[in-house]
């Protein structure tokens, strides 16, 4: 086989696998959506329908009509978002001061530090539930969307503050020192200068701490005892009874709940195609 045949072979199979991922990928979200708007006898079935037909939109107005556990579906994703958007906002802060002390100081046990946030991500959420649990007892936000939102905060900054880091670090310095140079302030230097240099990265890692708090379910359900401070994924488990499962609500309020997620996923997705290659390539 000459070289060019070979190439083309190779070329071909790697399209291949990447479809194959895609598709591997897709399949769970389109099979969501597709039993979202199916009947009750072909949700429940043995036989292969891709595709609802007629499509029945009983479901997602008896989500829209109904609500979830007595309460509007409104309620919850109300609740969701006010959790997301905290905890992307206040996340983004301390994250971007963090990383910013870390990459341009020289502190005693900095690479400790740096080494510290990546041991505590390896540590599954699942261990620390009970500390978390008794520390936001103990300071009086038990059954407080601030208490979730705080600990949604933690989770998400180790990831934040290392990605970032490295955003920070790839900025030169001699930008800083000219600003300085021209009078003006460090806070007028970090916000005029370093911060749209990093934003593209900051939008990055903002992207992932909404998608982790969107869809964190074991602290929410730990933490939040008030059914009116539910999140949406507390809110699903409604739709599991003790001898049924009602499969058409679940994803009728599952496809409704990946719609905001899109939404702002499409507002910064420009933002994120450059943080994602921005300090790529440091110099």
């Amino acid at each position: 086989m000459n070289p060019l045949a070979r190439r083309r072979l190779g070329r071909i199979a790697l399209n291949a696998a990447g479809v194959a991922v895609f598709l591997f990928a897709v399949f769970p979200v389109y099979w969501m959506v597709a039993t979202a708007f199916k009947p009750n006898d072909q949700i429940f079935t043995t036989s292969f329908i891709p595709f609802p037909s007629p499509p029945s939109l009983d479901h997602v107005q008896r989500v829209f009509t109904k609500g979830v556990g007595e309460l509007p579906i409104w309620q919850y994703l109300l609740n969701s978002t006010l959790v997301a958007l905290s905890a992307v906002v206040l996340g983004a802060v301390f994250a971007l001061l963090a990383a910013t002390a870390v990459a341009r100081f020289r502190f005693r046990f900095r690479t400790s530090f740096l080494i510290l946030l990546l041991i505590v991500q390896m540590v599954p959420a699942e261990a620390l539930l009970i500390p978390l649990f008794t520390m936001v007892k103990r300071i009086g936000l038990y059954d407080q969307l601030l208490g979730l939102i705080v600990v949604n905060v933690g989770l998400t900054l180790p990831f934040s503050v290392w990605m970032l880091r490295t955003f920070v670090a790839a900025v030169p310095k001699e930008l800083e020192e000219a600003a300085w140079i021209d009078g003006a302030g460090r806070f007028t230097t970090f916000w005029r200068v370093l911060f749209p240099l990093v934003a593209p990265g900051l939008v990055t890692t903002s992207i992932f701490a909404f998608i982790t708090t969107w869809n964190e379910f074991v602290f929410a359900l730990t933490l939040i005892n008030d059914q009116g401070k539910y999140t949406m994924p507390v809110a699903l488990k409604f739709f599991v009874g003790q001898r049924s499962t009602d499969w058409g609500g679940i994803m009728a309020a599952s496809t409704l709940m990946t719609i905001p997620v899109l939404v702002f996923f499409l507002l910064v997705q420009r933002r994120m195609v450059s943080g994602l290659v921005a300090g790529a390539v440091k110099g």
